[in-house]
């Protein structure tokens, strides 16, 4: 092994233009695996925010039913509590309404959460916020219709940025204190219990799994005098969001694939050339007893070098424009088609090891192809050249 090493660093060849080629392909691996967990992790936050992982509703899911409120502390709730994954539980309360301000008006849906300021304050969408001309510290009138017209003068203590589109620019929080007087219920009711899961639970199979499994707990240890109700996920009442979040992981597959049989073919050329230029060579060291396959190990030294040199170049130039991007947000996009408004990154180390070595050893193994052309070598026919 230590001829074919020492052998292997003599022969010269000018590798920079297949260095070149192969950090391409890393870069747009890379560059790819990221942008899609970004979307993933991204678009599951969200989500968890706005409606929690989970919802435990009634069986109708009726949440604007004044009539038919749910107790924030089932006999059930600590079981649910004790579930792998899950991290909190909190019962909401959503009202139809609508917000005034000047004379502009707007149909929203308030939500009730748990809030340590007991001011009458709320956190707007942009989308609202822009079409009522709200700002920071700003008031505003929200009218709540019932057996009479309540009305309370709310405070903006923050304007969010609405990814969800219309799913979300609709929805102002407020204190569910308040919005729980405004229904006129006690003070453990509420509309639904939404639970927030850990985020390795976020995707679409292992949401539904975990909707079922708390479904089934549900069902198991229900009391007679609770609430009949079902746990729906996340990826259920966002279904059109998590296909298409699924369709951005197809499409990294694809990516990934292409890439690697594009670098492996431009090395299977490369290398093939680098075996024409060494025929003299590889006939000189068939003469000496070295065989095909210490002969084809030290090609195969040189393709790795060229590989793993490209591979870290690839990798460096996508993790620097990652980095860029996660603290910039330079790139921007179209809310309304990506329901974001900039492209989110996320580094994810471990996947990034694994693509690189799945790629690395596709293309390693593609180079055993042009390897068999050594076999075809006769010493006697190169000498007779030479």
């Amino acid at each position: 092994m230590k001829a074919e090493r020492f052998i292997a660093s003599r022969l010269k060849t000018k590798g920079e233009m297949a260095i070149v080629l192969i950090a391409i392909s890393f870069f747009v691996i890379i560059i790819a695996q990221s942008v899609s967990s970004g979307f993933r992790r991204t678009i599951g936050r969200e989500i968890s925010a706005v409606s929690g992982d989970i919802q435990i509703a009634p069986t109708f899911q009726n949440y604007l039913d004044k009539d038919d409120p749910i107790t924030d502390s089932p006999s059930y709730l600590e079981n649910i509590l004790n579930t792998k994954g899950v991290e909190v539980v909190q019962g909401v309360i959503y009202a139809a309404g609508i917000a005034k301000k000047g004379s502009v008006i707007r149909g929203v849906l308030f939500k009730g959460v748990s809030s340590p300021d007991s001011s009458l304050h709320a956190i707007v969408p942009k989308e609202l916020a822009s079409s009522l001309n709200l700002s920071e510290g700003d008031e505003f009138y929200a009218y709540f219709s019932s057996k009479r017209l309540k009305i309370r003068k709310l405070t903006v203590t923050s304007v969010k940025e609405d990814m969800l589109g219309s799913t979300q620019n609709i929805i102002v929080e407020m204190p569910i204190s308040d919005l729980r007087r405004v229904n006129g219920w006690k003070e453990h009711q509420v509309s639904a219990l939404e639970i927030t899961l850990d985020e390795k639970y976020r995707s679409s199979e292992a949401l539904k799994e975990k909707a079922a499994e708390i479904g089934a707990i549900i069902y198991s240890n229900a009391s007679d005098e609770d609430e009949m109700l079902v746990a729906v996920s996340s990826a259920e009442s966002f279904a059109h969001i998590y296909d298409w979040l699924e369709l951005i992981d197809l499409n990294v597959i694809v990516i990934l694939a292409l890439m690697i049989i594009v670098a492996g073919f431009n090395m299977i050329s490369g290398l093939l050339i680098l075996l024409f230029r060494n025929i003299s060579t590889i006939g000189t060291l068939k003469s000496l007893g070295m065989r095909d396959k210490g002969i084809a190990s030290i090609f195969l030294r040189i393709t790795a070098s060229i590989v793993v040199k490209g591979m870290l170049v690839g990798n460096a130039c996508a993790l620097i424009l990652c980095i860029v991007q996660k603290i910039t947000h330079l790139i921007k996009l179209d809310p309304t088609n990506y329901f974001v408004s900039y492209i989110p990154v996320e580094i994810d180390f471990a996947r990034i090891v694994i693509y690189d070595s799945i790629a690395f050893v596709v293309i390693m193994l593609l180079m055993l192809i042009p390897c068999m052309f050594i076999s075809r070598i006769d010493p006697s026919e190169t000498s007779k050249t030479e």
